[in-house]
C-alpha cells in the first residue's frame, strides 16, 4: 500500500514505532488492521507533538499514507463504519492473543508465540481509536505484554518461563520497566533494564499468582474458547484452521415472542455488535465465532433477551 514514504521518526514518536511497523507487516494480509495502526499512531503523534518541524513533516507523510490507504478501500465498510472497524481489528487482535495464550499454555515458547503476545497489546492499543477500552480488553492488554517481555526475558537467559497464567490480580507491578523490556520484541534484540531477569521473574511470580484461569475463559464472547495448536503461524501470522461448528440452539426453532417485545436502544445496539462481530469472523473463515454471534443477535431480537 503506502506509497508516501515516511521520513525518519522524530525521538518524540518512539513509543508509536512499533504500532507503524505493525502496519507495514499487515499491509498486504490485513489492510484494514494496517490502517487503523496508522490512524491510532497518527492520533498520538498529534497530542504528543505537532508543533516542531520534524514532528509536523511526519505527520504529514503519516497523513497521506491515511489519505490513500483510504482511497483505495473507501469501499470497505471496515473503513467507512466505526463499528465495523472495531470488531475486525478486536477479533484480529485477539486471534493473536488467543493463539500466544494456548502456545502458552501448552509449554510451546518460540519467537512466534511471543511476537504474538506483544503485537496483540499494540492491536488492543489501537482499539482506543474507537472509544475507551472495555476493562476486559485493559486487562487483555496488560496481561498479553507482560507475559511477551516475561518469556522473552526467560528464553534470552535460558530460564524456563511458567506456562500459563499465573494470575491478573497485580497491579503494581513497573509498567514503565516492563514497555521497556517488551520494546525490543519487533527487533529481536534485548534492551537491559536496571533490574535484572530473575528480579523482575521473581516479580511476576509474586503479582500474578492465585488465579487459574481456563482456556479462553478471559476471552470475550466473541472469540473462539479454544484455537487449535497446529495453527501453522508462518511470518508472524495466523493462518485459518478447522474448528467444530456449534449445533444451532434448538430453542431458536420454537422461539417466540412472549406478547410484544420491547427492544431497546441498547438491544439493537447489542445485536448490531452480534452481527458485526459474525462478519467480521467470516473474513478469517471462522465458522465457529460467526454462527454463535448470529444465534445471540436471533435469540435477544426474537425474545428481547440473551
Amino acid at each position: 500500500m503506502a506509497a508516501t514514504a515516511l521520513p525518519p521518526l522524530p525521538p518524540q514518536f518512539k513509543s508509536i514505532q512499533h504500532h507503524l511497523r505493525t502496519a507495514q507487516e499487515l499491509d498486504k494480509r490485513e489492510p484494514v488492521v494496517a490502517y487503523y495502526c496508522r490512524l491510532y499512531a497518527m492520533q498520538t503523534g498529534m497530542k504528543i507533538d505537532s508543533k516542531t518541524p520534524e514532528c509536523r513533516k511526519f505527520l504529514s507523510k503519516l497523513m497521506d499514507q491515511l489519505e490513500a490507504m483510504k482511497k483505495q478501500f473507501g469501499d470497505n465498510e471496515a473503513i467507512t463504519q466505526d463499528i465495523v472497524g472495531s470488531a475486525h481489528v478486536e477479533n484480529y487482535a485477539l486471534k493473536m492473543f488467543l493463539y500466544a495464550d494456548n502456545e502458552d499454555r501448552a509449554g510451546q515458547f518460540h519467537k512466534n508465540m511471543i511476537k504474538s503476545f506483544y503485537t496483540a497489546s499494540l492491536l488492543i492499543d489501537v482499539l482506543t481509536v474507537f472509544g475507551e477500552l472495555s476493562e476486559e480488553n485493559s486487562q487483555h492488554r496488560k496481561y498479553a505484554r507482560w507475559k511477551a517481555a516475561y518469556i522473552h526475558n526467560c528464553l534470552k537467559n535460558g530460564e524456563t518461563p511458567q506456562p500459563g497464567p499465573i494470575g491478573m490480580e497485580g497491579e503494581s507491578f513497573d509498567v514503565e520497566r516492563e514497555e521497556a523490556e517488551s520494546s525490543s520484541l519487533h527487533s529481536g534484540t534485548t534492551q537491559p533494564t536496571s533490574s535484572s531477569t530473575h528480579e523482575a521473574n521473581n516479580k511476576a511470580a509474586s503479582n500474578y499468582t492465585g488465579i487459574h484461569i481456563p482456556p479462553g475463559a478471559h476471552a470475550p464472547a466473541n472469540t473462539p474458547a479454544e484455537v487449535p495448536h497446529n495453527t501453522g503461524v508462518t511470518s508472524n501470522t495466523i493462518q485459518p484452521s478447522p474448528q467444530n461448528i456449534p449445533q444451532v440452539d434448538p430453542s431458536l426453532y420454537s422461539a417466540q415472542s412472549a406478547g410484544e417485545v420491547h427492544l431497546t436502544p441498547e438491544d439493537f445496539a447489542r445485536a448490531q455488535k452480534y452481527c458485526k462481530y459474525a462478519g467480521s469472523a467470516l473474513q478469517y473463515e471462522d465458522v465457529s465465532t460467526a454462527v454463535q454471534n448470529l444465534q445471540k443477535a436471533l435469540k435477544l431480537l426474537i425474545t428481547g433477551r440473551e
